[in-house]
């Protein structure tokens, strides 16, 4: 069980900011009018900072994901990662996908190495890099394997090495663990926090798993039921380094609940809301 005492406190300062999302707003054009996807989001990352943003199905968070990515055009506001804007996609900012996106004619070493043959680099120097890589997110010795040869969760592993191997300033993922059972997702969870730790990686993570939300996260945005506003955004004061094993104290769980009960309220409108739509 974790005591108070063991609870970290906040730090005197806040981290030096590195992504800045001021009053991001995306309409989308229908036939029946304009629709707001996302409203007057705004939210600041810290440099090493791990944020998620948490939301109930349809609120916005894989167009906010997109956003971000530099994968769609913002209506109002604006996005910047050190300053700069973000008006399409950025080479700081590095995008694992839920889906599989690992080339199945690569081995592992050579799907790891993508990036950095795109950017030219020697091949000893790449394949040297692409080494550190895989062994980072735990596969040495499947270098030479193809992604058919191995599990869900092995080959996204690749995908997170592959993106980590550009050295982006933000690791952006969406749902990264959802098609993945709950044991490989929870070691996967680990394996991400650890790699996350080494490297002082900022991470913005999707996901719509409150357990690995609070698990991985030094903060969480709730986000609102049609239209995607801001909700609350929950500080998780929980100690680092964290594991899987935590999940079973009473202030994880706390913090669980917590979160819970601002995303239930707006799950619970979704719900209403697709019902009357299905009468």
């Amino acid at each position: 069980m974790i005591r108070p005492e063991q609870i970290a406190q906040p730090p005197v300062t806040a981290p030096e900011p590195m992504l800045v999302i001021d009053h991001v707003t995306k309409r989308f054009e229908t036939p029946d009018g304009p629709v707001v996807a996302v409203d007057n989001i705004s939210l600041t990352v810290g440099r090493g900072e791990f944020v998620s943003i948490i939301g109930p199905s349809g609120c916005g968070k894989s167009t906010l994901f997109n956003l971000v990515g530099g994968l769609l055009s913002i209506s109002d506001g604006t996005i910047r990662i050190d300053g700069e804007a973000i008006n399409g996609p950025h080479k700081s900012i590095g995008m694992v996908f839920q889906e599989d996106a690992t080339f199945p004619w690569r081995t592992v070493i050579d799907n790891v190495a993508f990036p950095l043959e795109l950017q030219g680099m020697a091949k000893g120097e790449r394949l040297e890099r692409a080494r550190h890589f895989v062994s980072l997110v735990g596969l040495h010795g499947f270098e030479k394997r193809y992604p058919a040869e191995l599990s869900g969760g092995m080959r996204q592993r690749v995908s997170i090495a592959r993106t980590l191997a550009a050295e982006p300033k933000l690791l952006l993922m969406d749902e990264p663990f959802a098609a993945l059972d709950e044991q490989t997702r929870l070691l996967l969870g680990d394996k991400v926090l650890q790699i996350q730790q080494e490297l002082n990686q900022t991470v913005l993570l999707i996901t719509h798993n409150i357990t690995e939300a609070v698990q991985l996260s030094d903060r969480v945005l709730i986000m609102t039921y049609r239209p995607g506003r801001t909700k609350r955004i929950a500080l998780i004061e929980l100690p680092r380094p964290r594991t899987s094993e935590m999940l079973s104290s009473d202030t994880f769980g706390r913090y669980v609940a917590e979160v819970w009960a601002d995303l239930r309220e707006e799950a619970s409108r979704g719900m209403q809301d697709a019902e009357r739509g299905s009468r």
